[in-house]
């Protein structure tokens, strides 16, 4: 299960939580303007947008968890399973297999709209990685500093949904997700007023009893009610290190602790990263389920120009300053 959001503020900001049972040894990785993306179905494309953001490294291929380019495009790929229907292989279709979707994206688009322009001529297949990486099922959030869309491949066809909150989760379908926010308008982070009874002599006792009723568990329903109304109320200053401290307390809130959420025995799901990117700058900073230091990788600090991809391993041990 997994958790995506926005945030803005001077510049665009852009990340995740991974949460899983398990790492595919994921880096921070740069595919740069020269590295040729080679499609399945589809023709290579040899120049492009440079990339910075979480993947899977397989066969020399970047298998995007989430990932910007250098005009500030974004997207994050989520679990959707249950839900999530790919195509066969089409003739005469831009046939693109599930895994490409995010480079193939981000290769050629500017913003969101060019995106959806892109997303009515791409038929999303079935086509698998490889027998060791079947198809994963995933729904996803595309964003720029101006919007955000939701997109899922189901059943019925392609959907793709105004996102104003910028918060994605997993299951149910996104539209069922939205409408459970209406549960919750009487949410706020003002003290509440005793509307219960004029009869009654009721009285606030506690900070932040407006909340009260938000939502607490690690369900995907229920994280994406918390991280909407934590990132709609968050306020920071706007300079580097105020935004991207806060977007990181926005993300800790639908953290998952390991022996929370039980898969098998001895086996627990956990946040394995947190990432959040600066889409206007092309930084990705990001932390590990064993290291809260804040690490980051700046896409210009590589090649943008290169031709091979820059891949940069996980700081996962906890970094502890010492000061004494």
């Amino acid at each position: 299960m997994c958790t995506a959001v926005t945030y803005k503020t001077r510049d665009f900001y852009f990340g995740r939580t991974l949460d899983y049972d398990f790492s595919y040894y994921e880096e921070v990785t740069v595919t740069p303007r020269n590295f040729p993306l080679i499609f399945r179905n589809a023709d290579t494309i040899n120049k492009h947008y440079a990339i910075i953001g979480m993947a899977h490294v397989a066969e020399n291929y970047p298998l995007y968890y989430d990932a910007v380019n250098e005009k500030g495009l974004c997207i994050a790929g989520l679990n959707f399973v249950g839900n999530a229907h790919y195509n066969k292989v089409k003739p005469h279709s831009d046939n693109i297999a599930q895994f490409e979707l995010i480079p193939r994206i981000l290769a050629q688009c500017v913003s969101v709209k060019e995106a959806k322009d892109l997303l009515e001529k791409i038929n999303i297949t079935d086509t698998a990685f490889s027998d060791n990486l079947p198809v994963a099922q995933l729904h996803w959030m595309i964003a720029d500093k101006n919007e955000a869309i939701t997109v899922e491949a189901v059943k019925e066809g392609l959907r793709i949904y105004k996102n104003p909150m910028g918060v994605l989760t997993n299951n149910p379908p996104f539209d069922e997700q939205v409408f459970q926010l209406n549960n919750y308008m009487n949410l706020s982070a003002k003290e509440p007023e005793n509307r219960f009874s004029e009869k009654l002599s009721l009285s606030v006792y506690s900070r932040g009893m407006g909340a009260l009723g938000l939502p607490g568990d690690l369900s995907s329903q229920s994280r994406f009610v918390r991280a909407s109304f934590v990132k709609m109320n968050s306020v920071s200053g706007d300079s580097e290190e105020e935004s991207v401290s806060q977007f990181f307390h926005i993300m800790n809130s639908v953290d998952q602790q390991r022996g929370c959420c039980a898969v098998d025995k001895n086996q627990y799901e956990i946040t394995i990263y947190t990432s959040c990117c600066n889409a206007d700058k092309g930084i990705y900073y990001y932390t590990t389920y064993d290291n809260h230091q804040i690490t980051a990788v700046n896409m210009y600090g590589t090649s943008p120009d290169g031709s091979e991809l820059m891949r940069f391993p996980l700081i996962k041990a906890e970094q502890i300053r010492m000061q004494n």
